[in-house]
């Protein structure tokens, strides 16, 4: 209980908590939200942090090491192992104290930094004629047909690349203000004018039975978000932000 608790806490203190404003990139229709200015070369990197390597990301970060205090055995305090990962260009801080091994904390952090990132760091979304990305897509429920057939199995929250996914739906959440059904309604529509396509293409689907299938219905996308402790929370801060009932 003690360890699950601790390692709770290294997540969700300091300035990994939902405390942390978000940055937002130039064009983001969420004007409302505490904001950084980026200039138009930074917002470009600044598109891409999750798509880098551990390697490149590091590079853009400062790393702390120091001793762990709480419960955790008698060698716990001996080294410092614990580590603490800070990204330059956001302010975000990531830290992991569980093992007694620094290698073991670094990857650790570097894996809560992509989570942080993802769900801190916002991009603009062009409504009019929106595609989403793959990695939205792969995230989706697997009965979704929105999803396509070249998008492959799902990607859930244990996935490392559950983090892409995540951000590219946080990213369309808040363009709509947080509203689960119009996220759902957009997100339908592509599914519709896809079908669309191939249905001109290979003239072997009827298309207002397919249209059907095609939405996806704001109760499954809800459950997507509430699969994800972090997603949710998330979510139901900015719906609480803008006056709307938090999903449950």
């Amino acid at each position: 209980m003690a360890r699950a608790l601790l390692r709770w806490a290294s997540f969700t203190s300091l300035e990994t908590s939902s405390r942390l404003p978000f940055v937002l990139l130039p064009r983001t229709l969420n004007t409302r939200a505490p904001s950084l200015s980026f200039s138009s070369s930074t917002a470009a990197a600044a598109s891409n942090y999750l798509h880098l390597s551990d390697d490149q990301l590091m590079a853009q970060c400062d790393m702390d090491t120091f001793k762990a205090s709480g419960p955790g055995g008698q060698h716990r305090n001996k080294r410092e192992s614990a580590v603490r990962i800070s990204h330059r260009p956001t302010g975000i801080v990531a830290q992991a104290v569980e093992e007694r091994s620094q290698h073991k904390n670094r990857a650790m952090a570097l894996t809560r930094l992509r989570t942080l990132l993802a769900l801190k760091v916002r991009k603009a979304i062009d409504l009019d004629g929106y595609i989403p990305p793959s990695e939205l897509l792969q995230i989706l429920p697997a009965k979704s047909t929105i999803r396509g057939k070249d998008v492959g199995p799902q990607i859930g929250p244990n996935n490392p690349k559950f983090a892409l996914g995540m951000q590219a739906l946080l990213d369309l959440i808040f363009a709509v203000e947080g509203s689960v059904s119009e996220t759902a309604k957009l997100l339908g529509r592509f599914g519709e004018l896809d079908h669309l396509f191939t249905y001109f293409k290979s003239h072997h689907h009827h298309l207002k039975q397919s249209s059907a299938c095609q939405r996806l219905s704001t109760g499954a996308l809800s459950r997507l978000i509430l699969s994800d402790d972090s997603l949710r929370v998330t979510v139901n801060e900015l719906r609480t932000s803008k006056g709307m009932r938090p999903l449950r």
